[in-house]
């Protein structure tokens, strides 16, 4: 077999061993996907996200086997024994035994067949198995608010990097547009020259001009590659895959919330400080353990079994044995331990409480950041709108003035330069003003598209 049969034959064998993952890949790479998709594609297989689902997974695991030390224990053993043991003839008690005694004794090898059921139930333990449930199901909540912070993280990435892909596009566009006015210009100073009326300096100068726009134009398709990259890693395909996106870059403008009201949200539904305040119930629930330890438990201990020679005489109630113990213990020196423990927990609850604090007043710094790019955005739209038209006005005109003679080739350029940076303003304000809205949305703690999910 040559290598290209073997490829051939390998290629069908992976596509019958994983068809629903072939399926799923030629399904991203068939359309262009939207923003709604894409962030769904990433929360469905990014790893941040399923490793945080997989925490609250071993959570709830956890839940579960404290739970288990608040009922009945319930235990079945035997055994089965065969054995020869002449221990007793080596006891100095048989010194004194007359000799025709110790002859008539001897060893012989036995059998012992014990079966027994036991029951362990903790009966009181000064609310220790219940503050551990609590403490379980405290982290479990604190796992779902980890769950929503991934997921919120991960929406912004997508955001971020399927935006920095828009930009590039019509940063792109714009160039090439720009790239083709000049090779036009360039046309009309060599007609220009051959009718006698311009020189040859004007024509160079037009030739310098479009080749000065070639690096741009690499550089602009190479954030292009850039932004797929990214894009593609975080929806979890091949990075170097042709994957396509649906959408351009638009100004979406919202009503500028209110910012006292967006930093209360902030407040309440921040994931990051909902973890925070779960880890301060944790700390707290801790230092109610630590201080339960050393105090009065009581436990039950039941067994009831059977011990034989004869299996034929298992179940007879003559050969059964059993025990009823109700255990207590209350600890009263243990040299330090429960101090230790309580020092620690209360180190813990402090640590806690700053974290929260710290958690709070980033949030309300962060709130405050996101609605003042906002709000700075919105009026660097308006003011570069506006440069747009009047560097296009400027343009047009000195485009005119050329053909007649009125203008001359440096006067095109810099109409020209001034109508592209006038372009690009405009572009990185939408950007600005679209990214500021997806920060204030995760400042605030809100889904990262709003109601542009249902745009698409």
């Amino acid at each position: 077999m040559d290598f290209r049969a073997f490829i051939l034959v390998a290629s069908i064998a992976v596509s019958i061993l994983l068809p629903g993952q072939s399926c799923v890949m030629a399904q991203d790479l068939a359309q262009p996907i939207t923003l709604p998709e894409a962030i769904k594609l990433a929360l469905e297989r990014n790893p941040e996200v399923l490793i945080a689902i997989s925490q609250l997974d071993e959570i709830n695991g956890k839940i579960k086997e404290v739970r288990a030390d608040a009922f009945p224990q319930v235990a079945v053993e035997g055994i089965g024994l065969r054995a020869h043991d002449p221990s007793f003839l080596n006891s100095p008690s048989f010194d004194e035994l007359p000799p025709e005694f110790l002859a008539a004794i001897r060893p012989m090898a036995g059998n012992l067949f014990d079966i027994l059921a036991s029951v362990h139930q903790p009966i009181y333990t000064s609310g220790k198995v219940r503050t551990a449930i609590k403490l379980a199901q405290v982290g479990a909540s604190g796992k779902e608010a980890a769950i929503e912070t991934a997921k919120q993280q991960v929406s912004f990435k997508v955001f971020k990097a399927f935006h920095d892909w828009l930009l590039a596009d019509e940063n792109l566009a714009l160039l090439q547009q720009t790239y083709e006015q000049r090779r036009q210009h360039l046309d009309m100073a060599r007609k220009r020259q051959e009718q006698g009326v311009a020189t040859e300096i004007d024509v160079l100068r037009s030739q310098v001009d479009v080749s000065n726009l070639e690096p741009a134009l690499i550089r602009s398709e190479n954030s292009i590659k850039i932004a797929r990259s990214v894009l593609n890693s975080l929806i979890m395909v091949d990075v170097d895959a042709a994957t396509r996106i649906d959408g351009r870059l638009e100004h979406r403008p919202i009503p500028l919330p209110d910012l006292l009201e967006s930093q209360h949200r902030a407040q309440e539904n921040r994931p990051e400080l909902i973890v925070a305040r779960r880890q301060l119930e944790e700390a707290q629930l801790l230092l109610k353990l630590a201080q339960a330890q050393n105090k009065l438990s009581v436990d039950l201990d039941a067994r009831y079994g059977y011990s034989v020679r004869d299996p034929k005489n298992l179940f007879l109630y003559d050969f059964s044995r059993w025990s009823l113990n109700v255990n207590f213990k209350r600890t009263f020196y243990d040299g330090g331990r429960k101090a230790g423990q309580v020092i620690q927990a209360n180190a813990r609850i402090r640590s806690a409480q700053q974290n929260l604090s710290l958690l709070e007043s980033n949030a309300l710094l962060g709130v405050k950041s996101a609605h003042d790019e906002l709000q700075s955005s919105a009026r660097a739209i308006e003011a570069a709108r506006l440069n747009v038209t009047q560097a296009d006005r400027v343009w047009r005109m000195m485009q005119a003035n050329y053909q007649y003679g009125a203008a001359t080739t440096l006067d095109v350029q810099d109409s020209q330069t001034a109508l592209v940076v006038a372009n690009n303003s405009l572009n990185q304000a939408t950007y600005d003003y679209e990214m500021a809205k997806a920060r204030l949305r995760l400042a605030e703690g809100s889904p990262i598209l709003g109601q542009e999910a249902n745009s698409k």
